[in-house]
Formats: structure tokens, C-alpha cells, sequence
């Protein structure tokens, strides 16, 4: 039986190889990010749907994909999947968090260099015939503070760059963090901000965070500070920040991230930051490197192969971690459920009314679901699969593609 694999936004190559690899694959691949009268005609029959920020995957859009096994994120973020929805529906999601992490502490420290030696005002005057050749505000980066905001994986990698070029470093987070290198936990986050002579972001997009730095946080910033923020639109007032930097309040600003984002190349991006010359403008390609691609459809497609080959759930940002081994049994089965008293206990009689012997079990639970990986005795039949997703409580069941 053929498992219809769809990949849209031109995910990397890299990909293609890994997922051709599980059995009956077929892949299907899409340059572009398919509007939502197109999407639901492509979804019907998909199994395995991979994509990364421009597809919105909502609550409704999975009602319309019936078969719809995996979701793998080539990306970082997952805002754009209905992840609730998701987990309802017994589909795992999965993404990429660490591919990523080096591009993005790149640009944060080659954006800190430009905007410490003023080279955004001077670039724009240049395309305008001015010749702004002077040293004024212009400053170089060793010796100087960077404070991040946020101490995850991009923000330890951005603070070891950081610091190999002579900055110091102070970081918050509000979990307890160990440091690298020689950071230093700042006590709170105005701590952070009266002290930096750079601060970037690396939050997640959450209630907390958004608009973390409003106009209030800003006037905390050291005078002629700058602001980097290369991780959620939604964390920054833009319109303080516009009148942060037209004020010359702060010395300047790069952002790459924006509440609201056009949705393809064609379309008109409005901001109030346009017009100002002391900020750098991108257009969300913090982590869009090609090594950072390739990474991308490295890991994201190893997790979709693994749990489809053998159950595993590595990363999933939606459901339960199972880590099971190699299959040793004739067959394997998954079996998502809503976590509530007797599911297993059905689960198991089904199964050994049926004449399945049971050779190994691997069950977790958290969010109110629970993922079972089973070892069976001998191949899972139809009738048998049918009456195991008529548990109560059963979300989805399907019996593993093992390679051979």
C-alpha cells in the first residue's frame, strides 16, 4: 500500500532521500505555499504532510485530511499548525529546533556590528549621494555587553559567538539556565536591559512575551543601545520602537520578525520602521542559510521516518516522547489514545481475543494523550486493526512501515 507523502515550500532535497526510504513512499513535492482552496483538493488522501511557515495548517484544514498520519515542520516555529487540533486527531508534529541555531546566532552578531559602527544610516545615505565619512557613534563590538533575552539553544550558541569576538555576556530566562562559556545570569530582565549594549531576543511566541519590549522595556535600554529581535514578530512594540529610534533614544535596531508578515514574495511589506535609516529590515531569514535548509530536511525527515518505520516519537512537539529500538517482532503497532482509565486494559484484550501475543510495550503519557508502541506475535490484519481503533478513548491507531 503506497504512503502519499506531500511536501510543500519547496522543502530541501535533503529530504527526499530520507523519505523514500519508508516503504510504499510516494513523495510529492511543491515549490510553493498552497492557498487554502488548493490545499484542501491536495489533502484527501496525504499521510505525511511536510511543510514550513507560509502553510497555515488550521483546525479546519485537518478535518479535511482523514489519513493524515505526521506533520513535519521544516522549520522552527510551529504557530502555523492548529498543534491542539493536531493532537485530537492523533497526528504527530514534528519540527526542526536545532537546525537552525547557527544561522541565526550569525546574523544576530553580524547585525550587532553594523548597527555598533552606524553602517545602516551610512549605507542609506550613501545610495542617496551623501558621504557620511566620520567616527562619530561608531564603535566596535569587543568589549562590549550583549544581553540575551531568552537563553535556549540560538541564545547559548549567539552568546559563545559573542564572546569569542570579546563581548561579554549576560542572559535572562525564566527557567533556571547553566551557562556557557563565561555568561552571566542577569537577575531580572531590567537588570539585563540597563546593563547591555546589545540586546537581542530569543523567546518563544507566547501570552508572556508578547510585547515583552514595549515602550516602557525601551526607555530601560541603555541610552544608544540597539535591539536585535530575530525570534517572534510579536515581541516588540514596533510603534515605541519607531519612536525609540527616530528619537535617536536608541542607536538602532534589526528586525527580522514582524506581527504580521506578507505571505508570499509578491506581496507589499508595510512597516513604520520602513522609513527610518537606523534599522535593519529582513525579511524573516534568520535561519534561511542553505546549510540551515539542508539541516532542516535532514532532521525533520529522520523524525517522520522513524515514527513511521518504528513508532518512535523523537521531538514531537505535540504528543508524547517513545523511544523504542529496533523492531524484533513481526509486527508493531501505535496506537494514540486520549489518556483516561482502561484504554490499555481494552486495548489488550482485543488484542489477545484476536490471538496476538504481546512481546513488548512502550506507553507514554502527558498533555492527555498517550502514545503506545506494541510488539506483536504476528502481522496486524484489518479486522483486528479495525476493532483496536474501536477502543474507547482510541485517537489513532496504524501498524509501523518496518524496513527491511
Amino acid at each position: 500500500m503506497s504512503l502519499n507523502i506531500l511536501l510543500l515550500e519547496d522543502v530541501h532535497a535533503s529530504a527526499t532521500p530520507i523519505l523514500n526510504a519508508v516503504p510504499g513512499a510516494e513523495v510529492l513535492r511543491l515549490k510553493h505555499a498552497p492557498d487554502a482552496h488548493e490545499l484542501e483538493s491536495l489533502l484527501a488522501d496525504v499521510q505525511v504532510l511536510g511543510l514550513r511557515s507560509r502553510t497555515l495548517l488550521s483546525r479546519d484544514m485537518l478535518a479535511r485530511a482523514p489519513r493524515l498520519l505526521a506533520v513535519g515542520a521544516y522549520c522552527t516555529g510551529t504557530n502555523n499548525i492548529d498543534l491542539k487540533a493536531a493532537s485530537e486527531r492523533g497526528v504527530v508534529v514534528f519540527n526542526g529546533p536545532f537546525s537552525n541555531t547557527r544561522s541565526v546566532a550569525e546574523l544576530v552578531i553580524g547585525h550587532a556590528i553594523h548597527l555598533l559602527r552606524r553602517i545602516p544610516e551610512r549605507h542609506a545615505a550613501a545610495r542617496r549621494g551623501q558621504w557620511l565619512k566620520d567616527s562619530r557613534g561608531s564603535h566596535e563590538i569587543r568589549g562590549k555587553t550583549l544581553g540575551i533575552v531568552g537563553y535556549g539553544k540560538i541564545g547559548m550558541q549567539t552568546g559563545l559567538l559573542a564572546e569569542a569576538i570579546g563581548m561579554s555576556v549576560v542572559y535572562h530566562d525564566i527557567e533556571a539556565r547553566l551557562p556557557l562559556g563565561n555568561a552571566t545570569p542577569a537577575p531580572t530582565l531590567t537588570a539585563l536591559l540597563n546593563d547591555a549594549d546589545v540586546v537581542t531576543l530569543h523567546v518563544p511566541q507566547t501570552e508572556r512575551t508578547r510585547l515583552l519590549i514595549d515602550a516602557e522595556r525601551l526607555t530601560q535600554m541603555k541610552p544608544d543601545a540597539v535591539l536585535i529581535n530575530l525570534a517572534r514578530g510579536h515581541a516588540v512594540d514596533l510603534d515605541a520602537l519607531h519612536a525609540a529610534l527616530s528619537t535617536h533614544r536608541l542607536r538602532g535596531a534589526a528586525i527580522d520578525v514582524f506581527p504580521t508578515e506578507p505571505t508570499s514574495n509578491a506581496a507589499v511589506f508595510e512597516s513604520p520602521l520602513r522609513e527610518l535609516d537606523n534599522v535593519i529590515l529582513t525579511p524573516h531569514v534568520g535561519g534561511s542559510t542553505a546549510e540551515a535548509q539542508h539541516n532542516l530536511g535532514v532532521e525533520v525527515s529522520e523524525k517522520l521516518r522513524d515514527y513511521l518505520t518504528l513508532g518512535a516519537v523523537r521531538g514531537s512537539v505535540n504528543l508524547p516522547e517513545v523511544s523504542v529500538g529496533t523492531l524484533r517482532s513481526p509486527a508493531r503497532l501505535v496506537h494514540i489514545h486520549r489518556d483516561q482509565p482502561g484504554v490499555m486494559s481494552q486495548l489488550n484484550g482485543v488484542l489477545a481475543k484476536a490471538g496476538f501475543n504481546v512481546s513488548q510495550l512502550h506507553l507514554e503519557t502527558e498533555g492527555g494523550f498517550g502514545v503506545a508502541v506494541v510488539d506483536l506475535s504476528r502481522p496486524l490484519d484489518s479486522a483486528t486493526l479495525a476493532a483496536v481503533t474501536g477502543v474507547e478513548g482510541t485517537v489513532r491507531a496504524f501498524a509501523v512501515r518496518a524496513t527491511t
